[in-house]
């Protein structure tokens, strides 16, 4: 159902009785321009693939890939694919989908690597539905990596597009019904509920890939998840 005169799915309510609206491409192709260039938590994540990838010939599907600003980021060995709502510069390696309309998928690949960040807070119901299509297309011993907001932030600011809203608990709980989460931790920690941007501070946090008693709870403004299939892994997650 639109929202007459914009670009907005409703659902009329959720199961509080709230209404909740699904962003669609038209908002998105604006938006996404602000992500062209690349910021904080996108060289982090880009950290944390290299790692996992330690040089060897692998392949990456990114979730809601926006302008694709994570590829200018990865070295040749990673074959980069994307998926988003409103793709700006068409590219055989990229697909525009709405993927909570239509299952998430890339012609009938499997990939070493998945990323989504800064897209489960606005999937709103379809959280479970969209954890399960990207368990299918993850290979054997592939990773996924997955970022969520910290909503229990001292000085929490909920963007008023986010459609999916929970405690980190609720969030990590249905996470590990679909996969077998090996770590997490906060991407970053921040006085203010916002990404560091201030020199100093992006380059300690960009070093920090732990949990701090106390103070990450309050004061991480988003965590990583690092998480495999839980066909190819029986670990417990750890911080």
């Amino acid at each position: 159902m639109k929202d007459p005169g914009s670009d907005k799915d409703i659902v009329p309510e959720d199961d509080v009785g709230n209404t909740v609206q699904y962003y669609k491409r038209d908002f998105w192709r604006k938006e996404n321009l602000k992500f062209s260039q690349p910021w904080y938590r996108l060289e982090k994540s880009a950290r944390i693939i290299n790692r996992i990838a330690r040089g060897e010939e692998c392949t990456l599907l990114d979730v809601g890939c926006g302008p694709a600003t994570l590829m200018g980021l990865l070295p040749p060995n990673i074959q980069y694919h994307g998926i988003d709502i409103a793709i700006h510069d068409p590219a055989p390696n990229l697909i525009e989908a709405d993927f909570l309309k239509t299952p998430i998928r890339f012609s009938d690949k499997r990939f070493d690597i998945i990323i989504a960040q800064g897209v489960f807070e606005y999937v709103g119901d379809f959280q479970s539905q969209k954890f399960a299509e990207i368990a299918q297309l993850l290979n054997e011993n592939g990773t996924f990596i997955v970022s969520y907001t910290n909503f229990g932030h001292r000085n929490k600011q909920i963007y008023w597009p986010f459609s999916n809203i929970q405690s980190f608990d609720d969030f990590r709980k249905s996470l590990a019904r679909y996969f077998s989460i090996e770590r997490f931790s906060p991407a970053s920690h921040n006085w203010k509920h916002a990404q560091p941007n201030r020199k100093l501070v992006k380059t300690v946090n960009m070093h920090i890939d732990m949990n701090i008693p106390f103070i990450s709870p309050v004061l991480a403004v988003e965590y990583f998840f690092i998480c495999s299939s839980r066909n190819s892994s029986g670990s417990e997650a750890r911080p």
